[in-house]
């Protein structure tokens, strides 16, 4: 008797999340738009020597060439100012090929270990 009255009770509890998140979508419903977001200025464009100055987890954009890789993931990125190890998951290049001889814009996160300095890459954009 108890479980026949605490399922209707749970279903009408859940109602108002779904309402709140738009309900539910049929199967063959058309694509909502995205969400949006800031479409003001991003930061400036750093130097790998402005990168060594900065704290651990600043945001960071690069422009410049990558030059090898050096691990599964980890790569040497150069500008003018000189060269800092990289990190670029797989899903970050968005089916984007790469050589030595393009130009690319990094933007991430610095990352600063006791004895290591690199950045995270979030996105990886060619400049033509």
């Amino acid at each position: 008797m108890k479980k026949a009255i605490l399922a209707p009770l749970l279903a009408l509890c859940t109602l108002p999340a779904f309402a709140q998140q738009g309900g539910f979508i049929a199967p063959n419903a058309p694509a909502q738009a995205s969400q949006g977001g800031f479409t003001g200025p991003g930061p400036h464009v750093s130097s790998v020597k402005q990168v060594k100055e900065m704290e651990d987890d600043a945001w960071v954009r690069l422009e410049g060439h990558i030059e090898r890789q050096t691990g599964d993931d980890r790569y040497v990125f150069r500008d003018n100012t000189g060269s800092l190890n990289v990190e670029i998951d797989a899903k970050r290049w968005n089916g984007q090929s790469v050589s030595p001889t393009d130009k690319v814009q990094l933007e991430g996160e610095v990352d600063k270990e006791w004895s290591s300095l690199g950045v995270d890459v979030k996105s990886v954009k060619k400049v033509l």
